[in-house]
């Protein structure tokens, strides 16, 4: 291990760095800055429970399209009582070049749930376009139980990965969520009663989409089980995958993208009557499901047990940061949070090393620092404690 943590600062950089970052309103935050000296790829916050660690990981997560980590409202990750909108600023290194980032909350929509950002100073029109030019990856506590909870987690789970390719398959979700909806209010509202040249021209835009999604999700699962199988042998099992989705299943079977449209137009034509009944949509890209497998063992991620699943999962993160790293060049910028808490001697030095050799930057944290006494001198850390982020010696 100390040889592989002599090669650290000797590795190429082939990711996101972020030099500075500053955090207004945010959380527990009024304001906190803290700008890593960026000579080391791990950087470790450290403090008791209630600190604010996970708030600055989350705030990190925002560099990103979408919800963040926590998935919060817009509204819900502003500091209470503050009179003056949440804000986070970051100044990254994105392979050698400096970009400025912002992003917060825009007061001057009507309810404050829009989010604004700018990059090097100038508006962009959403969070879709930070996913052009990085990606941002994270494991949290509370993705323990994906395994073991309903589909609806795990689709968030592939589809934030396939994100990491595909920068357009976020607005291809969310466009699909859209007009689902508006379906779902037209069967509601007029039930039986609705024009149905409307409709099918509803679930033309839907079918659309759907595929455009589904296609995304079968070309990811397929690069990244080639990722997971070619990987060695080692501390984390390997994982097979498997996308469980009606409209996937079409396509897997050779369908072409034409004619699965045509197919699940005529799905949804089907499913009008029942779909009345209950006011949802029964059938679509919304149903599909990951299905992880311990490949040595040939068994279903959600029959293991609570270690097997901790590893599995860490196993699918970094292979999915390898395969980003393979096809972008560039390595996503990586958060972990409480991620070494449960994990043995053996795991965490295997961890350390395989997210150093990433060539990108991995955030980490926790309660305990001795957990981290391998990365001492190879790692920056930080104190966190009282709405205060700082520089840790010794």
């Amino acid at each position: 291990m100390a040889d592989a943590m002599r090669q650290w600062e000797d590795m190429p950089r082939r990711g996101v760095f972020v030099r500075a970052l500053t955090l207004t309103n945010f959380r527990s935050y009024t304001r906190a800055s803290l700008s890593p000296a960026c000579d080391a790829p791990l950087v470790v916050l450290t403090g008791e429970n209630g600190a604010g660690k996970t708030n600055v990981l989350e705030a990190l997560s925002y560099l990103a399209p979408g919800r963040g980590l926590r998935r919060a409202t817009i509204g819900e990750v502003a500091k209470q009582g503050a009179t003056s909108p949440w804000a986070v600023a970051a100044t990254l290194d994105v392979l050698g070049e400096d970009v400025r980032v912002g992003t917060g909350q825009d007061m001057g929509a009507s309810d404050g749930s829009k989010r604004l950002v700018r990059l090097d100073g100038e508006s962009a029109p959403n969070s879709n376009v930070l996913g052009d030019r990085w990606s941002v990856t994270w494991l949290t506590p509370q993705m323990d139980r994906l395994f073991i909870e309903g589909p609806s987690s795990r689709r968030r789970f592939l589809d934030r990965l396939v994100l990491g390719l595909y920068a357009d398959h976020s607005r291809q979700v969310g466009a699909y969520e859209r007009v689902m909806r508006e379906r779902n209010r037209l069967l509601t509202d007029k039930g039986r009663r609705a024009d149905p040249a409307w409709l099918s021209a509803i679930e033309a835009r839907m079918a659309e989409h759907a595929v455009a999604v589904a296609n995304a999700r079968l070309d990811f699962a397929g690069q990244l089980a080639g990722q997971l199988a070619d990987a060695e042998d080692g501390p984390f099992p390997k994982a097979e995958l498997a996308i469980d989705g009606w409209l996937e299943g079409l396509l897997a079977d050779g369908m072409a993208a034409v004619e699965a449209e045509s197919a699940y137009r005529e799905r949804l034509m089907a499913e009008r009557g029942r779909d009345i009944a209950s006011g949802r949509t029964h059938e679509g890209v919304h149903k599909t499901d990951l299905v992880v497998t311990h490949a040595p063992k040939g068994m279903q991620a959600d029959l293991c047990s609570t270690g097997e699943q901790k590893a599995l999962l860490i196993a699918l993160v970094l292979a999915n940061a390898k395969l980003q790293s393979a096809i972008r060049g560039q390595a996503p910028l990586m958060l972990m949070d409480e991620i070494v808490a449960h994990l043995d001697g053996e795991r965490r030095a295997a961890l350390f090393e395989a997210l150093a050799a990433l060539g990108g930057q991995c955030w980490l944290t926790g309660t305990d620092r001795s957990l981290f006494a391998a990365l001492e001198g190879r790692a920056e850390f930080f104190d966190v404690c009282g709405g205060l982020i700082q520089p840790a010696h010794g």
